[in-house]
């Protein structure tokens, strides 16, 4: 187990997690529907990705009522 020969100071402590925070998210505008979305990411809300409709939503999907 790894026992610390000095103690280390708060400054010092400090200075090593300065680079620890978290970044805040850097949300796009869909082009097709508006919405907020990740960039390089499908659209959650329309399923676009660069102009054209990589996942069908679930209201344009006829689904069997048997089927499921």
């Amino acid at each position: 187990m790894a026992v610390q020969q000095n103690k280390v100071s708060k400054s010092r402590r400090n200075n090593r997690r300065a680079h620890d925070a978290l970044t805040a998210a850097n949300p796009n505008e869909c082009p097709s529907c508006g919405e907020l979305k990740r960039p390089h990411h499908v659209c959650p809300s329309c399923g676009h990705y660069a102009d054209r409709e990589v996942v069908a939503s679930a209201n344009e999907v006829d689904l069997d009522e048997d089927a499921a």
